[in-house]
């Protein structure tokens, strides 16, 4: 199992730290996982799974069309 950093995790998904913490609030994101007393990181397959159920902005420019 890979763990992601937020760096990673931004990158992958595009989204900011208050959008992401937001999200997980709300159950919309995964969960990130206490991996030290000081280090925190995403499941690398959970947040695959989340960016491949979005809608992104070339799917939805080919609906419109």
């Amino acid at each position: 199992m890979n763990y992601l950093t937020f760096e990673q995790v931004k990158k992958m998904t595009g989204l900011s730290r208050t959008t992401i913490w937001r999200l997980e609030k709300l159950g919309e994101f995964p969960k990130r996982r206490q991996l030290t007393v000081r280090r925190v990181g995403w499941d690398e397959s959970e947040v695959r799974g989340w960016r491949e159920s979005r809608p992104n902005a070339e799917q939805e420019g080919e609906e419109a069309a």
